[in-house]
């Protein structure tokens, strides 16, 4: 997150006073949280919303619309708020895996990861999102597009964050 005299130049503010205001209204709203230090941690993305139901997604049945519960989606998404942040996605190569070109992920910055997880990796100093795979002699990635070669690593393999989530606007 910026300092406050980051914020100050961001919206053009002439003191930091502003600043302070702007930062006491937001850590209100619950927009941002201030750790035991005072640094500022992003708050709250949404509201909660209501959950009504379930919908079929095979052969059609009735449904009635029926308030079941509220959700936030930062709780559902957001495990480590400090950890966690979100990428946009270039190309075509995790499209078997329902990522396409222009979609954010929701990762969450992990320097391990299990086989078969989506990672954000950098590969011998390029860096990529692919399944990690564990089950050669040494890890490698997989793109989930058959257009797409594995990725060996020719001298380094470095997980970065671990996918959670991915997001898509229609």
């Amino acid at each position: 997150m910026p300092t406050y005299a980051e914020l100050m130049k961001i919206y053009g503010f002439k003191s930091k006073n502003s600043v302070f205001k702007l930062v006491k209204k937001m850590v209100e709203e619950n927009f941002l949280h201030k750790d035991d230090q005072g640094r500022l941690l992003p708050g709250r993305l949404f509201k909660e919303i209501r959950v009504l139901g379930m919908v079929e997604a095979g052969f059609p049945s009735p449904a009635e619309e029926e308030l079941a519960d509220t959700m936030s989606l930062d709780d559902y998404l957001v495990k480590n708020r400090e950890s966690t942040f979100m990428l946009r996605v270039k190309g075509e190569s995790m499209k078997d895996a329902g990522i396409m070109n222009g979609d954010m992920v929701l990762v969450e910055r992990n320097t391990t990861a299990k086989d078969g997880q989506i990672v954000i990796a950098e590969v011998d100093g390029e860096w990529t999102i692919k399944y990690l795979r564990n089950s050669s002699k040494k890890p490698y990635l997989e793109p989930a597009n058959k257009k797409f070669h594995n990725i060996y690593p020719e001298n380094e393999l470095k997980i970065a964050a671990v996918v959670k989530a991915v997001v898509r606007k229609y």
